[in-house]
């Protein structure tokens, strides 16, 4: 050991370990050498916090937005990832912690981040929808915010959240983009779109379980997959898909290909994650 800080971190561990189990497989790892961690800690609008808890005998329980958060770490320190919706404005946060049998306050404060505007003027028939075609994108939002709110696996499968880029190519649209057609507003960008030819195999950034696969009226061929704790993730205009739900993917396995269905207007790839039940910019895990 080379700091008082390590020498007290040992200490602390060696007393708490006293006579108990080992850490279990998902206990968080320390930092990579550059001392990298993801996802990356990113207090603003439709990024993630880190939020250290301290130690505690047992997984501490946070909520946040009414949705319950994701804890990793050990008895020495537990973090908490926080996924911040597009919409939060920015300020202070208080959140109710569970440890040990006493309920505490965390403060979370958030600021303001800026995400580009972009402001087009297009064929009015590609702006507005038919009635048929709104009741069809309604019925189809039903079941998405279902898919959405999964909670299937407990926590995640592996013991890092550094994800794997899921498909090579140029990054054509950034998470938060927002878009002006017509005069008109539209929803910001919830995911991040990469440029890939038509067909290229799309592979799992992490470990997951498929949950929802789908031909839907603005995303195509959609696949959502659940990593665990509400860490979840989606792909959408694909060409063709190679999974049912239930299925359980490895990082690296291939589940579908690039394509350019549902409401486009070209090949691309666009993935996006959600943590607790919030869209969150999938560059913090990469």
């Amino acid at each position: 050991m080379n700091t008082a800080l390590d020498r007290r971190r040992l200490l602390q561990w060696m007393s708490l370990t006293a006579g108990l189990a080992a850490a279990p497989a998902w206990a968080a790892k320390p930092p990579a050498a550059d001392g990298q961690v993801w996802p990356q800690d990113s207090r603003v609008p439709g990024g993630v916090a880190r939020l250290s808890l301290g130690p505690a005998s047992a997984r501490p329980r946070l909520s946040y937005n009414d949705a319950p958060v994701l804890v990793l770490g050990d008895m020495i320190e537990w973090t908490a990832l926080i996924g911040i919706p597009l919409a939060t404005a920015p300020g202070d946060y208080r959140l109710q912690l569970e440890a040990d049998g006493r309920t505490s306050e965390q403060l979370l404060t958030i600021r303001d981040k800026q995400y580009v505007e972009q402001r087009l003027k297009v064929s009015p028939k590609t702006v507005d929808l038919s009635p048929e075609d709104n009741a069809r994108y309604e019925r189809e939002a039903a079941h998405l915010k279902t898919v959405m709110s999964s909670l299937v696996q407990p926590l995640p499968f592996g013991d890092s959240l550094r994800m794997q880029v899921p498909v090579p190519g140029r990054r054509s649209s950034s998470f938060g983009l927002r878009r002006v057609f017509n005069g008109q507003a539209r929803n910001p960008h919830s995911g991040m779109d990469i440029a890939a030819p038509t067909g290229t195999a799309v592979k799992a950034p992490l470990p997951g379980k498929v949950i929802d696969v789908g031909d839907y009226f603005f995303n195509g061929g959609t696949v959502w997959l659940d990593h665990g704790g509400g860490l979840l993730s989606m792909y959408c205009h694909l060409s063709r898909v190679d999974c049912k739900p239930g299925d359980m993917l490895q990082t690296g396995d291939a589940f579908c290909r690039v394509g350019a269905t549902g409401r486009v207007t070209g090949p691309h790839l666009h993935w996006s994650v959600m943590l607790n039940r919030a869209m969150v910019d999938p560059a913090l895990f990469i």
